[in-house]
């Protein structure tokens, strides 16, 4: 069972780092320039809303640790021990990295609806109307950014596993078997 877990933790893993990573290049590298009025160029970038660079920064954090817990993983499964005093700290890593790249997906999600909808009360026109390469390509990148996080959470699913998994194979050697009633 213990082969099968860390086998599947880092499958979810690698493909977290593998989103992550284009998320963060998607969104972070996709600039688009469109002539406005007869001679005025104006440039799109993602710096334009601040929910995108962000995004940008918080999944380049989390494919960074995903990573490096990946190795850990890969490390782990080749090695009889597993250090039970880490699994605390590893599960609420993994939990806080889950939660802040889903928040990061949600505020630049929410802020890019302004960009597709607009508002008009504010006088805001509809951005992706103009620059549409633009705004498909921060959609796909926030499809994979949304799509990472969800295997975070898996993985994280995965390391509470391991975290009570380590904490009760060490209270059972207090209980006494009854055998069949």
């Amino acid at each position: 069972m213990k082969g099968g877990t860390l086998k599947a933790e880092c499958f979810l893993r690698l493909f977290s780092v593998l989103l992550a990573i284009l998320a963060a290049c998607l969104v972070g590298l996709d600039t688009q320039t469109k002539l406005v009025f007869f001679t005025i160029e104006r440039k799109a970038t993602n710096k334009d809303l601040p929910a995108l660079s962000v995004m940008v920064i918080v999944e380049a954090v989390a494919a960074a640790y995903q990573f490096i817990q990946l190795c850990k993983s890969c490390i782990k499964a080749n090695q009889s021990g597993f250090h039970k005093s880490l699994a605390w700290l590893d599960f609420f890593l993994d939990q806080m990295v889950a939660y802040v790249t889903f928040g990061a997906i949600a505020a630049a999600a929410q802020a890019s609806c302004f960009a597709v909808t607009g508002a008009e009360h504010f006088e805001w026109m509809k951005l992706c109307n103009i620059y549409t390469r633009f705004c498909e390509q921060i959609g796909g990148g926030l499809a994979c950014g949304l799509l990472g996080s969800l295997l975070m959470a898996a993985v994280s699913s995965i390391s509470a596993f391991h975290l009570f998994r380590a904490h009760t194979t060490s209270k059972q050697s207090f209980v006494v078997n009854r055998g069949p009633l």
